[in-house]
């Protein structure tokens, strides 16, 4: 039985599941592109109340990335699930004191803006905190609030260079190689995610709100495992090695028979000795150097040519049979169209299917894990710009003619 929930985008905000274990929690998600909204998303897929925060005239450069379809952005439909989309001008008046007013309201409020845009606004950490002492106030940014670089406009592209990521990535005596997706925003937003737990988790002890600084450039260097301490300690510099690893071998990508591509990894070194009796190389087990990961990946070439002959002169179907009878670890590498079609992803409701008002049944990931008491929820996807300026503010204590007034200055 699935642990995860999705509900129709027509029950959205009247039928939420009975019980989600961030039930209560208030979240204004002021960012935009990813690492900041991602967070807010996945505090979203557990029952925070999420509130979109976009410009009346700029929205979040999200709705645009990506493809579209009858002129609703795919990649938004993802990012703003779970999320109430209003719209305000930080820079106005009206916009600063709803936005405090609002604040007031909050447990959360993650913000992307360059270090001092939120100040020049009036709108820091002093008067936030004044508003409400309670908030966690959550700033993304590519650098982190302080430091040389603090000013300067960056992406999570910059932080996959200055990592050390994009280095490791890419074959020997090929470029350094980025990667084709946001990896750096979305480690950036689980990381950021987990920031804001855990602040909350601090708040219940103290009573008092605090600012969570994030800086882009450093969850994924947490990410890369132990090259700063092997340097310091060592002066060891891992070089670029392709498919292949500097701790075990065979590991790589293999082409089979029938063109297609697996994935094969020998971690431990009892699945290295399974996959070389698999494909009739028992021998080399005996080989001295076969006795450690390290030694094995010293010798790549042979075992990467005794693994790869066996596998191409088989179908991928063959070959996935026969480490799976061998208790050897292997993957097919696989497109989106395989990952939809993958029976383990079926079984787990990874890609799930939610009702969305413009597009009809809409196919995307699931929440990111399964509890067994308090599953998590895609209520509905993302919603047009502003769609919910109005009941939002409305339930502030706004009045129409309120609501006029900021319109007539700019506000909304």
């Amino acid at each position: 039985m699935s642990m995860r929930t999705t509900t129709s985008a027509s029950a959205a905000a009247s039928a939420p599941p009975p019980i989600q274990p961030l039930d209560g929690l208030r979240v204004l998600d002021l960012a935009t592109l990813f690492a900041g909204p991602m967070a807010a998303t996945l505090l979203g897929d557990f029952g925070a109340e999420v509130i979109k925060v976009e410009h009346p005239e700029r929205p979040d450069p999200s709705r645009g990335h990506g493809p579209a379809k009858h002129g609703a952005g795919l990649w938004w439909k993802v990012l703003g699930r779970n999320k109430r989309t209003i719209t305000l001008d930080l820079s106005t008046s009206g916009g600063r004191t709803t936005l405090l007013r609002l604040a007031a309201t909050a447990d959360v409020v993650i913000e992307n803006f360059r270090p001092g845009t939120l100040e020049r606004w009036g709108l820091g950490w002093t008067q936030l905190a004044a508003a409400n002492p309670r908030l966690v106030l959550t700033r993304v940014t590519a650098f982190g609030q302080f430091g040389p670089y603090a000013h300067r406009p960056g992406f999570g592209t910059l932080a996959e260079a200055m990592s050390g990521f994009a280095a490791l990535t890419g074959e020997p005596d090929a470029p350094p190689t980025l990667p084709p997706f946001g990896l750096a925003d979305s480690v950036a937003g689980l990381a950021t995610a987990y920031a804001v737990l855990t602040a909350l988790a601090a708040r219940d002890r103290t009573g008092e709100g605090q600012v969570v600084d994030m800086a882009i450039i450093e969850p994924i260097l947490a990410v890369l495992g132990p090259h700063p301490t092997w340097y310091d300690q060592l002066g060891h510099v891992q070089e670029r090695t392709g498919n292949r690893s500097a701790n075990n071998a065979p590991r790589n990508t293999y082409r089979t028979a029938d063109g297609l591509w697996v994935a094969v990894s020998t971690s431990a070194q009892s699945v290295a000795e399974r996959v070389m009796r698999l494909v009739g190389r028992p021998e080399l087990i005996e080989e001295p150097w076969f006795a450690t990961g390290a030694d094995r990946a010293a010798h790549a070439d042979v075992l990467d040519e005794a693994v790869g002959s066996w596998i191409a002169a088989r179908s991928r179907a063959e070959v996935l049979a026969a480490f799976e009878k061998a208790d050897a670890a292997i993957a097919p590498v696989q497109d989106v169209r395989d990952v939809l079609a993958d029976p383990q992803y079926q079984a787990l409701d990874t890609v799930t299917t939610v009702a969305d008002p413009e597009l009809g049944p809409l196919r995307m990931q699931n929440v990111l894990f399964r509890l067994s008491a308090t599953p998590g929820a895609i209520r509905w996807s993302g919603r047009r710009h502003g769609a919910d300026t109005d009941a939002v503010l409305t339930e502030l204590g706004l009045t129409p003619a309120d609501l006029r007034a900021l319109r007539e200055e700019g506000a909304l």
